[in-house]
C-alpha cells in the first residue's frame, strides 16, 4: 500500500526533527521544508528525508513544497511572523487539496491574551477551522526545554535558577510533542478536529525538576527562585531573542499561577508508548546541550562563572516598551490565561478556545 506523503515545516527545529524521525521510521514518504542547506538539513537528508530549501514567508516556496503532498505538520518558528506563516501555510494547504494538517498551537491561546504569540495562535486556530482543510491541533503546554536555559550554572554549581515560583507543570519533552504530532497524521481519522495536549507523565514542582537534574548529573541540584527581571537578565547573557524573552514572561507567571498544572494521556494515547520521565529527557538534554538552544553548551566552570558575570551586567530593557516599538499588535487590558473565563472554561472541557463554527466549510 502507497503511504501519503508528509510535508513537515520548521522540519529542523526542536518537534519537526522528531516528527521526521517517527514517520520515516513508520515508511512515509516525508518531505523536510527548511530554510536553510546545514548540517541539520544534511542530517535529515541522509535519513531519508526529501529536504525542501525555502521560505515559510515565500508563496512560491509553498506551493512547490506541497505539490504532491496529503497531509502536513506545520510548526511555525516561535517568532513575530507565526500568523503570516501559519496564514500562508493553510492557504497553500487549500491550494494544494491537503487532507489534513496537524497544526502546532499551545495550551494557552485566546482572544485577550497579552502575548502577541498567543493571540496570533487563537487566530490561526480559528483560521484552520474554517478552511476545507481537516485540522489536527497539537496544544502543549510549557515545554521541557526552558528548564534548561541555564544548563551551565545548573552542570557547574548545582543551582536551577528559574521564574516559575512553586507552579507545577508536566513538561513535556520536544521529542514527545513531534512523536504526537507524526502519529496522529499517520491515522488521521482518529484525531481530526481534536485537541492533543502532549504532557509528560507526572506533574512536578521546580524543585523536584532539580533533583531530577541532580540524579542525571550525579550531584545536588537546587532550585532557586528568581524574579523575571533576573530572568530577563539570564536570557540576555545568553542570547535568547528578545521576542521570545517578551512572551515568555507572560508564561512564566502564568505557570506560577497554576495554568500548566494538567496531566494528559494524550502521547499514550496517540503514540501507543508513555510518555518519557522529565529523567530521560534531561539525560539527552545535558548529553546535547544544542537540543535545548542551538549554541548552548555545558562549557567549562570559568566559562559559567563568566556567564554569571554577564547576566549581573545585562540590561533589563522595557519590553512593553521594546514591542511597541517594533509596533508589534498591542491591546490594553490583555488578560492571561487564568484571568480569561473564556480560557478557563475550555480549559474545563480540555478544548482550544475557538469561535462557533460558521458556514459550511468550518469544521467541528
Amino acid at each position: 500500500m502507497t503511504r501519503p506523503t508528509v510535508l513537515v515545516t520548521t522540519a529542523n527545529g526542536r518537534t519537526g526533527r522528531a516528527a521526521v524521525r517517527h514517520l520515516l521510521a513508520a515508511g512515509y514518504p516525508v518531505r523536510a521544508l527548511v530554510t536553510r542547506d546545514d548540517a541539520r538539513a544534511a542530517a535529515l537528508r541522509a535519513e531519508g528525508a526529501a529536504v525542501v530549501v525555502g521560505s515559510l514567508y515565500d508563496w512560491r516556496d509553498l506551493r512547490r513544497a506541497m505539490a504532491g503532498v496529503q497531509r502536513a505538520y506545520h510548526c511555525s518558528p516561535f517568532d513575530a511572523r507565526h500568523l503570516h506563516s501559519s496564514t500562508l501555510v493553510a492557504l497553500a494547504a487549500e491550494a494544494e487539496g491537503l487532507e489534513v494538517v496537524a497544526l502546532m498551537s499551545g495550551w494557552n491561546p485566546h482572544a485577550t491574551h497579552p502575548s502577541v504569540m498567543q493571540r496570533e495562535h487563537w487566530i490561526a486556530n480559528n483560521l484552520y477551522r474554517r478552511l476545507p482543510v481537516d485540522v489536527i491541533h497539537v496544544n502543549p503546554g510549557m515545554f521541557a526545554f526552558p528548564y534548561f536555559l541555564g544548563l551551565p550554572m545548573v552542570v557547574h554549581f548545582g543551582v536551577l535558577a528559574l521564574p516559575m515560583g512553586e507552579g507545577r507543570n508536566a513538561p513535556p519533552s520536544a521529542e514527545d510533542i513531534g512523536a504526537v504530532a507524526a502519529h496522529a497524521l499517520m491515522r488521521p481519522e482518529r484525531f481530526v478536529g481534536r485537541c492533543l495536549r502532549p504532557t509528560g507523565p507526572r506533574l512536578l514542582s521546580p524543585a523536584e525538576a532539580a533533583q531530577a537534574m541532580g540524579r542525571v548529573l550525579g550531584r545536588r541540584v537546587r532550585y532557586r527562585p528568581v524574579s523575571t527581571r533576573m530572568f530577563i537578565k539570564a536570557a540576555r547573557a545568553q542570547g535568547f531573542p528578545l521576542f521570545q524573552t517578551a512572551q515568555v514572561r507572560h508564561y512564566a507567571e502564568e505557570l506560577r499561577r497554576g495554568v500548566y498544572a494538567d496531566v494528559s494521556d494524550h502521547v499514550e494515547e496517540v503514540t501507543g508508548r508513555p510518555p518519557e520521565s522529565f529523567d530521560e529527557t534531561a539525560k539527552r538534554y545535558f548529553a546535547d546541550p544544542g537540543l535545548v538552544m542551538p549554541g548552548l553548551r555545558r562549557g567549562s566552570r570559568l566559562a559559567a562563572i563568566a556567564l554569571a558575570l554577564r547576566m549581573m551586567a545585562a540590561r533589563v530593557p522595557d519590553l512593553d516598551a521594546w514591542e511597541a516599538a517594533r509596533d508589534y499588535p498591542r491591546i490594553a487590558g490583555g488578560q492571561l490565561a487564568h484571568e480569561s473565563a473564556s480560557w478557563r472554561g475550555a480549559r474545563e472541557r480540555r478544548e482550544l478556545v475557538l469561535l462557533p463554527p460558521v458556514g459550511g466549510g468550518a469544521r467541528t
